[in-house]
Order: structure tokens, then sequence, then C-alpha cells
């Protein structure tokens, strides 16, 4: 399991930090990590997800921030370099928005994107 030294892969916002606990204090198994990672599909090629885990892969990246733990593993990792994870709270609804300085292209909706 490789943690993270140099250059961040994914920083993780103060608020969506405090609510990744809060959803993970929820959970009936104690998760101790949050997964992020990169899938395909969507209209645009490609699409996030995220999952709690209980234990980190052998190919996963772990960092801390903000007292949360993150993995990603290695193939998600390319296309998450420099990302920003927020919570976010609107008139329109709530939910964890990914910043990704790596997206070329995004489908109408957002929810798919590509990189180059």
């Amino acid at each position: 399991m490789a943690t993270e030294q140099s250059q961040k892969l994914i920083t993780i916002t103060p608020k969506a930090a405090e609510k990744i606990k809060e959803f993970m204090t929820e959970e009936k198994d104690s998760p101790k990590f949050l997964r992020i990672y990169v899938q395909g599909g969507g209209c645009s090629g490609l699409s996030y997800g995220m999952g709690f885990e209980k234990a980190a892969e052998e190919d996963d990246l772990t960092i801390e921030e903000n007292g949360v733990k993150v993995i990603v593993d290695s193939s998600s990792q390319d296309h998450l370099k420099g990302a920003n994870v927020d919570y976010i709270e609107s008139l329109m609804g709530s939910g964890f928005k990914i910043n990704n300085p790596n997206v070329t292209k995004s489908c109408s909706c957002g929810s798919s994107f590509s990189t180059e």
C-alpha cells in the first residue's frame, strides 16, 4: 500500500471531510476509508464513484486529509491527479462535487467526463 508523499493527488475540503465523517459514522460496518475511483461509463466515457471500505488493496494509494483517509486504485490515479472534492449545499440540492483539472470534455448533465 503506497502513501502519497509529494504532489497531492486529491484534496478534500473541510466541508467535504465533515460530511464524509458524518456518513461514515452512520455506516453499520465501521468503514475506515473513502474510496474514490474512475470507471468507464456515461455519455462522455468515464464517471466517478465513491464508496466506503474497511481496508485498502495492495495497489491503492492512501491519502489522509482533514481527518479522512482516502484510497485511490492505481488505474484511477492518473484521471484524478490534482482533483478537489467538495460538498455543495444549495437550493438545487446537495452532494459531493469533484473539480478535476484533467477533464477535457464532460456531458451536459455533468455526470460523466473524459480526459486526454
